[in-house]
């Protein structure tokens, strides 16, 4: 492989982990707290005081202080992550008891509902840093750029890593297939096309059929359904929410859904046959895809046309050369016995992606 591809996110965000403490006697404020509590797909432990159990009010990653029990929360250990949470918004006081209790900032409802709840669901999901984010992209019809996007993504998932393959191209037959799974349960894209805001991370990841140790969001076997850009940014933020690796297979063409795919990739490989007419088709979704995302690198297919090889094609689409995927003549019949693209760990297609998680990954300490 050509260049460096490195990034400082961890392999994986922490799993979840206890939902935040609510401290308050107004039950119109707990209430509407239990309310974004449940919307945030948390569980609160309730008091109406400090508790007094060890641990009660420093463990939590989260502490929701209702106006109404600051006085009462006067004196606790300082901590990061208190909020103090109520209604009159023309408090002048307000602030003074907040300072008393060492709160991060106040909150006042409604106003201020849609920022808890995602407050509430990122410490319930335990979220830490985001997936790894790669993008595959066909330089024309055929490139390979399925297959090399299942065999990344299994490769991963083979090497340990939480991994997620998205499937951003309704019209590509369905990862599933590729990976033997069209008939396992769960959720498929069209359930997810009315998604709007928030989705949870886990949620998402538990719902997604299980394939070779990864999770995989593919399309059913109904009418291609239009994914609106509001859907793909709300299910691949929460995909990437979960850390450690999402896999994207893209279409060519750049529509609203496909932009703001790729505003979420942290790094695009262009797939691209060796072939004159190869490069000309591929050069014209470089320039599509390079208008959102500018880390694009070419992955280059023989065999070549007399006269050409990786750095050549590389140099003509103006990209970075991530590497090279030679011939690989028994890939046909392995996928067409149902084994999925990479499984096996042998050969150019699984040497190749086995050497770009390698870089990819490279001093997160990933074994």
């Amino acid at each position: 492989m050509a260049g460096s591809i490195t990034s400082d996110r961890p392999h994986a965000a922490e799993e979840r982990r206890g939902g935040p403490l609510i401290v308050t006697e107004d039950m119109d404020l707990l209430d509407d707290l239990l309310r974004l509590c449940a919307a945030a797909g948390a569980e609160p432990d309730v008091h109406h005081s400090l508790p007094e159990r060890k641990g009660g009010w420093e463990d939590p990653p989260l502490v929701l202080v209702g106006d109404d029990a600051a006085g009462r929360c006067r004196g606790a250990a300082r901590r990061r992550g208190v909020l103090l949470v109520g209604r009159d918004q023309d408090d002048p006081e307000v602030w003074r008891r907040a300072v008393e209790i060492g709160a991060d900032c106040v909150l006042r409802l409604p106003d201020a509902e849609s920022w808890l709840v995602d407050r509430i669901a990122d410490v319930a999901e335990g979220v830490g840093r985001q997936a790894l984010t790669v993008g595959v992209i066909g330089g024309r019809g055929g490139a390979g750029a399925s297959t090399l996007a299942t065999a990344l993504a299994v490769t991963a998932a083979r090497g340990g890593q939480r991994t997620m393959l998205v499937d951003g191209d309704p019209l590509g037959g369905g990862l599933d297939v590729l990976l033997g799974g069209e008939h396992v349960e769960g959720r498929r894209w069209p359930d997810f096309a009315a998604s709007k805001g928030r989705v949870a991370g886990g949620a998402l990841e538990e719902s997604l059929p299980a394939l070779h140790a990864l999770r995989v969001l593919s399309w059913d076997r109904g009418d291609s359904v239009v994914i609106p850009p509001e859907a793909m940014r709300s299910v691949l933020a929460a995909a990437r929410r979960r850390g450690g690796i999402v896999v994207v297979d893209l279409p060519r063409r750049v529509d609203e859904g496909v932009a703001e795919a790729l505003a979420q990739l942290d790094l695009g490989l262009l797939v691209v046959p060796g072939e004159l007419r190869a490069v000309a088709a591929a050069n014209r979704v470089a320039s599509a895809v390079g208008m959102v995302l500018p880390d694009l690198r070419a992955v280059v297919r023989g065999p070549y046309a007399p006269g050409l090889d990786e750095q050549w094609v590389a140099d003509a689409l103006g990209l970075p050369l991530a590497g090279e995927l030679p011939v690989e003549p028994g890939l046909p019949l392995a996928q067409s016995g149902g084994e999925p693209p990479g499984a096996s760990g042998r050969g150019p297609l699984a040497k190749f992606c086995a050497a770009f998680w390698e870089r990819a990954l490279a001093g997160e300490g990933v074994a």
